[in-house]
Parts: C-alpha cells; sequence; structure tokens
C-alpha cells in the first residue's frame, strides 16, 4: 500500500501530533498552511458542539489559503479520535467528522472496525497510534490504513520500545502509511525516521513551544529551558503511561522521583483527565532541540532547513 496521494505534498515529511488541551483551530491552520500535516484531538472541543465550529473555521480557511495559493496548497489536516470506552463523546464527534469529510482520522486507546470504515466510508483514512508490534497487528487487522509507531521518548501517553525495533518489526509485514513517534524536535530525526523505515516524523512537543499553541507561558518556557533530565515517565495521571515535565510535577506538590503506580483499569479521558493534563505537562524527551517560542511557521521553517542540510550531508539532493 503506497502513502495515499494527499500526504505525498508535504512540504517535508512531518504530522504534527495531537496536543491534549493545546491543539486548536489557530495552530491546526499554521501548521497545514506551513506545509505539514496539522492535527487535534476532538475533544479539544468543548462543549461538544465546539467540534462543528472548529471543523468549519479549519476547512474554510485552508480552502480560502489553497483559492489564494494555487502553487503551495495546505496539508491536510488530521483529527484525533479517543476510541477507550471511557469517551462517550466518539459517536457524536465521529458525525461531526463524517460532516466535514475529515481527510484524516488518528485513533488512539483501541483500535475499532466500525470506526475504521466509518471513516473509510467517506472517503479519509486512518492511522492508529501503537506502542508495539502486537498492537500494531491487531489495528491493521481491524481495517485501520496506516499506524503511528509511538516509541521511548514520545511526549504524552508513550511506549518504551526503541525506535529501531519497533519500526524494524513492524516493516516485516506491513508497507502502508506509517509515521514515527519518540523525541524528534530536529530536521534530521525527520531524516532518521525515514531511513528507518518510517514514512513521516510525527512531532509535537516542539509544537507546544509556538505562539499559537494554546498552552501557558509558563508552559511554554518550560519547554524552552528544560531538556530529557526534566522528563519523568509515569502512569499516575491518566492510568496509561506517559511523559512528563518534572517542574510541573514539583508545583502540583509531587516528587516526580517517587511517584506511586495508577490503576490502568480506571482510565479517564473526560474533565478530570482534562484538569491533571492541564496542570500536569506532557512533554517528549527531545525538547533540548527547543531553544525559543516561535511562530509555528518559523518552526516548519528550521524543520525544513535542516531536513535539507540532513540530506545534502548525505548526498541525498535531488
Amino acid at each position: 500500500m503506497s502513502v495515499p496521494a494527499f500526504l505525498s505534498r508535504l512540504r517535508i515529511p512531518v504530522i504534527g501530533s495531537p496536543l491534549f488541551i493545546i491543539s486548536n483551530p489557530k495552530l491546526v491552520i499554521a501548521q497545514c498552511t506551513a506545509g505539514v500535516v496539522g492535527s487535534m484531538p476532538a475533544l479539544n472541543a468543548r462543549p461538544a458542539s465546539q467540534l462543528d465550529e472548529w471543523l468549519h473555521e479549519i476547512t474554510e480557511t485552508l480552502a480560502a489559503w489553497d483559492r489564494d495559493h494555487p502553487d503551495q496548497k495546505a496539508a491536510p489536516f488530521a483529527i484525533n479520535q479517543i476510541v477507550h470506552k471511557s469517551n462517550d463523546r466518539l459517536e457524536h464527534d465521529m458525525e461531526v467528522c463524517a460532516k466535514y469529510r475529515v481527510p484524516l482520522v488518528i485513533t488512539s486507546l483501541g483500535a475499532r472496525t466500525d470506526v475504521n470504515q466509518a471513516v473509510q466510508a467517506w472517503g479519509g483514512i486512518v492511522m492508529h497510534d501503537i506502542i508495539n508490534n502486537a498492537f500494531a497487528r491487531k489495528a491493521i487487522e481491524k481495517g485501520a490504513d496506516g499506524l503511528i509507531a509511538v516509541a521511548a521518548g514520545a511526549g504524552g501517553h508513550a511506549g518504551v520500545k526503541s525506535p529501531f525495533a519497533l519500526i524494524q518489526e513492524i516493516r516485516e509485514w506491513f508497507d502502508g502509511p506509517l509515521a514515527l513517534s519518540g523525541s524528534m524536535a530536529t530536521g534530521g530525526a525527520v531524516l532518521a525516521a525515514q531511513a528507518m523505515g518510517a514514512d513521516f516524523a510525527y512531532i509535537g512537543s516542539a509544537f507546544i513551544a509556538t505562539d499559537e499553541a494554546r498552552a501557558s507561558e509558563e508552559y511554554k518556557r518550560c519547554i524552552v529551558d528544560s531538556n530529557s533530565d526534566d522528563i519523568v515517565y509515569s502512569n499516575l495521571f491518566t492510568g496509561v503511561h506517559g511523559n512528563y515535565l518534572k517542574p510541573s510535577v514539583r508545583n502540583a506538590g509531587l516528587d516526580p522521583d517517587h511517584l506511586p503506580e495508577s490503576d490502568p483499569t480506571k482510565m479517564n479521558f473526560g474533565g478530570d483527565a482534562k484538569k491533571a493534563w492541564k496542570d500536569i505537562w506532557g512533554c517528549g524527551q527531545g525538547i533540548g532541540a527547543v531553544k525559543g517560542v516561535v511562530p509555528t511557521r518559523e518552526l516548519v521553517d528550521r524543520l525544513a532547513a535542516e531536513y535539507a542540510a540532513a540530506r545534502k550531508q548525505l548526498g541525498l539532493m535531488g
């Protein structure tokens, strides 16, 4: 299976990962018009009726951009759906996505055949995020079109597998669209992801430190001031293991080096989770490359320049 045509027109092979609470239409539009896939979780729209307003804004703005820039059309956008049973909005949010024929749906925390078929029925594709090879096989068996391999060091919910092992194992049996997530914040890392066998780099944390991101200035500054030593891996906050900024954990009155384990059967992605993620800041290990808070286009420009330089260094130009 080849990469769908609408994903082949990217400026650089990057998908901006959906950032819980933080991604909004402003960031998605900025990512797409800069030439990379912009995305956001459906659950960021609150109340649920806001999702229709946001998708209308995104689709209309990107259509206007394409009319004004016929030689530099916007990249497609994606919506993330949490398919875990705790998400009581899934049916509603899928109906809204169908209305706007969302081109790419990213599914998380469970793979569902009915969701995949619904997206494919309106002409979209589904990429499911996974943390190991077994989950990858289940996702494809249930009809997902592509995979997002969430390796060690990724921001928010993340796995523990080396990207070298994870990509190699998946590529032994799967030749469809594949993105790699985990500690990437440079153009060189994007090229490395491709060298390992991925089609795309899946980048999230670097986009938090942008002007358009709906994160607090304290959160953005913490990313700029931190590096991989400032990340802690814990399942305390949502029941699923993820990477978080230690300073935010300390600010919440907890010791990041001595966090208790949570009950994984009590996963929650509703209001309580929103509060947890607002106070406890998700972040990946790649943030040492983030040196300042910048406009999204400036970040993509940097990634594109670094990507081109890395290709040139390896004699891959042309």
